[in-house]
C-alpha cells in the first residue's frame, strides 16, 4: 500500500533516480525536432468557439498529445509547490524529476506545433488532495498509465517520420515514470505492469482519442473536442 512507504531508500532508488534523469535528457533532446507544422490558425478558431477543437491530421495528434502534456505538467507542477505531508527525499526527487521530463514534453509539442496549437488549458484538480500522499501518488500513477495507454491508442495516425520518432521516445520515458509510481504504490511488486496495462500477449493497453478525453476530462476544466481525430 501507498502508506508504507514513509522511510528513505538505499542505493537501489539512487539508480533508480538517475535511471529518470536518463530518460530525461532524452526528452528534452526530442524538443529539437520542433518545427513549425503547416495548417490553420487554429487559436484563431477556438477564440470564437465555446471549446478546444484539438483538428485533425498530424496537428490534431499533436495537439492530442499537448494537452495531455500541459495537464501532466500542471499537476506535477502543483505536487511539488505544495508538497504533501510526509513526502521523503526519494518521492521528492522522483516527482520533480517526472514534473521535469512533462515540462520539456509540453515544450517540445509547443514547438512542434507552432502558431497551431491549442491554447493553454486550465486544469481542474479539485478532486485531487494534495495534503494526502495517497490521493497525490494514486493521480500520478493514473496519469502516466493514461499518458502510455494514450501514446500507444494515437501514435498510427502520426504521418510525419520526425514526430513518430519523438512520440516514441516520449511514451518510453511515461512508461518509466508509470512504472516507478507502481513501486512507490507497491515495493518491489509484480505490479509494476500488472493485468490493467499489459495483456497475456505482452502488449500494452492501447487507447483511442474518444476513450482517453473521456477519463481525463473530469481534470480538465476547458472543453475540448476532437471530432477530426480517428
Amino acid at each position: 500500500m501507498i502508506d508504507s512507504m514513509q522511510s528513505e531508500k538505499p542505493t537501489v532508488d539512487a539508480r533508480r533516480r538517475s535511471f529518470l534523469r536518463l530518460a530525461g535528457m532524452t526528452a528534452v533532446a526530442a524538443v529539437a525536432f520542433g518545427v513549425d507544422v503547416p495548417g490553420l490558425r487554429l487559436n484563431e478558431a477556438f477564440a470564437q468557439s465555446g471549446a478546444v477543437d484539438l483538428g485533425g491530421g498530424d496537428v490534431g495528434v499533436l495537439n492530442y498529445a499537448y494537452a495531455l502534456e500541459q495537464l501532466e505538467a500542471a499537476f506535477y507542477t502543483q505536487v511539488i509547490a505544495t508538497p504533501y505531508g510526509g513526502m521523503n527525499a526519494y518521492e521528492r526527487s522522483v516527482l520533480r524529476d517526472i514534473r521535469d521530463h512533462e515540462i520539456a514534453h509540453r515544450a517540445f509539442f509547443a514547438k512542434a506545433l507552432g502558431r497551431n496549437r491549442i491554447p493553454d488549458l486550465q486544469p481542474n484538480f479539485t478532486a485531487v488532495n494534495f495534503a494526502d500522499r495517497r490521493s497525490v501518488i494514486t493521480t500520478a500513477s493514473t496519469f502516466e498509465d493514461l499518458g502510455v495507454s494514450a501514446y500507444n491508442g494515437g501514435g498510427a495516425a502520426i504521418r510525419n517520420p520526425a514526430y513518430l520518432a519523438a512520440a516514441g521516445s516520449i511514451v518510453s520515458v511515461e512508461a518509466r515514470h508509470a512504472a516507478i509510481l507502481r513501486d512507490i504504490i507497491s515495493p518491489l511488486s509484480s505490479n509494476f505492469a500488472g493485468g490493467d496495462v499489459v495483456d497475456w500477449s505482452g502488449l500494452d493497453v492501447a487507447r483511442p482519442p474518444s476513450q482517453v478525453l473521456a477519463i481525463a476530462a473530469p481534470f480538465i476544466a476547458t472543453p475540448i473536442t476532437a471530432s477530426r481525430l480517428s
